[in-house]
């Protein structure tokens, strides 16, 4: 492969090679040498099992348990992992175990596959044939409810080229769609395979796993007849139905030899708790038979070398890059393990299996369920805006037809005429390309829909204000689901939910999702359909989430260059910016937080020009200039850098200090400090080519601040960038989240760094985060980095979705060509001002004119309010 193993060593964790220890789902291994005389026999993990001693035990403690460790080591760099065992249990045979996940940058098609792969390679070191019997074994079971509740069946198979296994049909609880796993091996002509189909871990069962143990060490193998017993008998209530499958080989004196194993299955259905399901991405390959797992083990045990290549094809010239440190190749690509364990949703598409309850009485409930009608009140631009949505149930919104008299709030009655944007010369050639808000009839390279959690602790589906952060790694490596998140969230800046809910902070009362407002996240129990499941906070309010809106439609749209992609969200970026205008309080160009904690330092209260989101702002007026020349809305340009000239003087002038940006323009005792993400805006600026916010001795200089204060005061830069800090060198103790450490926003800073030029303290910001987090003398985060972490080491929040944000390090290191070769003319010079266009226009290629106003989401309960 080109490099040393050891060089992304993570050094011996128990904890993560006895990760399934105790639910029956193992590798163990039995070795005969000389004639028999010589046997060894363990299950491959270190440590002994809790329930070891138990005298007639029929249990999986019955069995060996016979590592102690100091010889295993587990080796990551995702999406591959090797376990290497050396000399255990036998001091002449090295084992090693390479697991393959199909997670391979813009192949949309193989990485939506459930499976992963195990090679085993034997290597005989010593002077006697070894006959070495590999056993893998599962429970049918997915926890929960289900586990014990019976009916479970087991059934062995013989596939094609050598695939033979046994599937488990898992019968799953309340409704939920059933799953089957497949666990299989290749039968090759020095490798044969047996199965065990089914046993128990309890003194009832026919056959348990003490007799199973006791088999193997016998005999090594299982007897051939197995495939043929057809399915098992379901399994009694109480009853932990298990399998097993067995790969045998001889590996001479210092010879080696290949062993692969799979795991897959089959759950063709998501469902969410309000009813509503979907069609997992990986069925539009393979189906939603049950009998598509089989075909996955297939699929996988002959297709994994193709994975691999591509994957080492990937990550090579990383890996290779000796301008970069070695820690950074680690943590680079392991961060990415978020992206399949953060509660990760793809389906295969909206069309595939329309959203439905599958229960009579939800049905029944949700039908009930009137929206009722509220009228609210909307201060911006110098006037009252009042809109009312229609009293409707979700009945109403199935191919029902609005009203077409100018009280309607919604209507489905669009000329042609209306749904055209003009589009910059040269992309088309037509001045004029029609515009359809939601396009479901094209299935055209279609990847599907996506969702991810905000973490398994805050359970919301593409927290945007965090996304922000985490979503480089989805534009570098899956840029079509970057783009289709936007679209989602492009859709619901266009809709309203009228819906009562009350907001824990102050206990008052609000609309769920006001038009023109960016959601906070896609929901929990309804995705894409009751959004804002946030409600802390009146997220309406925020001041953070539609500048993040702005700045990464601009991104991805000047990243991928896709004019299509421009042209459906455009309406939503004018909405955005539109929206936002209504918080610049005094006419100064500059928004002003309302203080509260309105961003997403959700405890950290802002009072007057911040410089979190002030500079969010003028970014976002720059990148809305520059998206609004490209697609040839001069008007809206040219009002965009109107606003971003006046604004951007104003900022500096409130916050500027002569060193960085300070925290706020009010008077609290924290309004000086020194705030890690202060200069968020001038991130997004440079990742995506556009001129800077500040001159550049402004940049570097508080960059410079941050790196000593931030970082450096803290346990010598070996933990990461402290959100704040006072200028006398002590920590912001204003809050929980003054205090904390963000790994996502360490990152983040680090990627701004490199922007700037500095790359040596790039890298020292961001080692903190591996040190306190991935490092052996770190706090043990690995594979679940929290949002934050204390100065002494206390999490919170583990498996998180920011620290994605390392991938804007990556992006930063190394720019796509779409904006380093872009035109080196400031794009806001070529932007003319009139002197009449100091207000937002409301004319015919406005963003009410282009939405469609009836069909935004379908038969969902929320309504374009236009």
């Amino acid at each position: 492969m080109g490099f040393r193993l050891e060089e992304w060593e993570v050094a011996v964790y128990p904890e993560v090679l006895e990760a399934s220890s105790g639910n029956g789902k193992l590798f163990l291994i039995f070795i005969s040498r000389d004639g028999g005389s010589k046997k060894y026999a363990s299950v491959l993990a270190p440590g002994q099992h809790e329930g070891l001693g138990k005298v007639g035990d029929p249990g999986i403690s019955s069995w060996g348990w016979n590592l102690d460790g100091q010889h295993s080591t587990y080796h990551a760099l995702f999406p591959r992992a090797w376990t290497v065992y050396d000399g255990e249990p036998d001091p002449e045979l090295k084992v090693l175990c390479r697991q393959i996940s199909p997670f391979i940058p813009h192949n949309y098609r193989d990485s939506s596959l459930p499976t992963a792969v195990f090679v085993y390679t034997l290597v005989n070191t010593g002077r006697e044939r070894a006959r070495v019997s590999l056993l893998f074994t599962w429970a049918n079971s997915i926890g929960g409810v289900s586990h014990l509740s019976g009916d479970h069946v087991n059934e062995p198979f013989i596939g094609e080229d050598g695939v033979f296994g046994v599937n488990l049909h898992h019968k799953s609880a309340k409704g939920n769609s059933p799953v089957t796993f497949s666990i299989a091996a290749c039968e090759t002509q020095n490798v044969s395979v047996t199965v065990l189909p089914s046993f128990g871990l309890s003194e009832g069962s026919c056959i348990t796993a003490k007799d199973m143990w006791d088999k193997m060490v016998q005999d090594g193998q299982f007897d051939r007849d197995n495939f043929s017993s057809g399915p098992s008998m379901p399994s009694s209530p109480g009853e932990t139905l298990c399998a097993a499958v067995a790969a045998s080989a001889c590996v001479e004196p210092h010879g080696k030899c290949t062993i692969t194993f799979t795991l897959s299955w089959s759950s063709p259905k998501v469902k969410f708790l309000k009813g509503f399901s979907y069609h997992r991405r990986y069925t539009k390959f393979y189906g939603t038979s049950e009998k598509a797992a089989q075909t996955l083990a297939h699929d996988a045990l002959t297709n994994y070398k193709r994975w691999e290549e591509e994957i080492e094809k990937w990550q090579r010239p990383i890996l290779m890059d000796e301008r970069l440190p070695e820690w950074y190749k680690f943590t680079l690509f392991n961060e990415l393990y978020f992206l399949v364990a953060g509660g990760t949703i793809w389906i295969d598409s909206c069309l595939v299996d329309k959203k439905r309850p599958n229960d009579q009485d939800e049905l029944a409930r949700i039908k009930n369920d009137a929206i009722k009608s509220t009228e609210t009140k909307v201060s911006g631009r110098g006037e009252e805006v009042f809109r009312t949505m229609t009293t409707t149930t979700l009945n109403d919104f199935a191919g029902v037809e609005f009203d077409d008299d100018e009280n309607s709030t919604s209507s489905s009655h669009v000329s042609e005429e209306e749904l055209m944007v003009p589009l910059k010369r040269g992309y088309t050639d037509r001045s004029y390309q029609t515009y359809k808000v939601l396009d479901l009839g094209n299935t055209e390279e279609d990847v599907g829909r996506f969702l991810y959690l905000e973490g398994v602790e805050y359970v919301m589906w593409c927290t945007y204000d965090v996304h922000f952060y985490a979503s480089f790694a989805l534009l570098e490596l899956f840029p079509k689901i970057e783009l289709n998140i936007q679209r989602d969230f492009a859709k619901a800046v266009l809709s309203e939910d009228g819906r009562n809910v009350k907001f824990l902070a102050d206990g008052t009362y609000g609309i769920r999702k006001v038009r023109g407002a960016v959601p906070h996240d896609l929901g929990t129990h309804d995705p894409w359909n009751e959004m804002n499941a946030y409600n802390i906070h009146d997220t309406s309010r925020w001041k953070d989430l539609n500048s993040k809106f702005v700045l990464q439609v601009y991104r991805d749209f000047a990243a991928t260059r896709d004019m299509s992609f421009g042209v459906d969200v455009w309406p939503s970026v004018r909405a955005a910016i539109e929206y936002l205008e209504q918080f610049d309080r005094d006419g100064d160009g500059v928004i002003e937080n309302d203080g509260f904690p309105d961003q997403t330092y959700d405890t950290w209260t802002v009072h007057g020009i911040s410089a979190y989101c002030g500079c969010l702002w003028v970014a976002a007026l720059q990148a809305a200039s520059a998206m609004a020349h490209e697609l040839g809305d001069r008007d809206f340009a040219e009002t965009c850098k109107s606003k971003f000239l006046k604004a951007k003087p104003v900022l500096e002038a409130k916050l500027w200090n002569g060193s960085y940006f300070n925290y706020d323009s009010g008077s609290s005792s924290n309004s000086n400090s020194i705030q890690a993400d202060q200069l968020a805006g001038q991130w997004y600026t440079a990742s995506s080519g556009l001129p800077p916010l500040f001159d550049d001795f402004k940049i570097k200089s508080a960059l410079k601040k941050i790196y000593d204060f931030n970082v450096m005061k803290i346990r010598g830069g070996r933990m990461g960038a402290v959100n704040g800090m006072h200028p006398n060198g002590k920590v912001d103790e204003t809050c929980m989240q003054s205090r904390e450490i963000w790994t996502g926003v360490t990152y983040a800073v680090a990627a701004t760094m490199i922007l700037a030029g500095m790359e040596e303290e790039a890298f020292k910001t961001a080692e903190g985060i591996f040190l306190a987090g991935w490092s052996e003398e770190g706090f043990g985060y690995w594979f679940q980095t929290p949002e934050a972490w204390s100065m002494d080491g206390n999490f919170r929040s583990l498996v998180y979705m920011r620290p994605l944000s390392i991938w804007g390090m990556h992006w930063a290191l190394s720019l796509p060509k779409s904006i380093l070769e872009a035109p080196k003319i400031n794009v806001m010079d070529r932007i003319h001002v009139s002197a009449s266009n100091t207000k937002f226009f409301h004319h015919e290629t406005g963003v009410r004119r282009m939405a469609t106003k009836a069909k935004c989401f379908g038969d969902s309960a929320l309504n374009c309010a236009f």
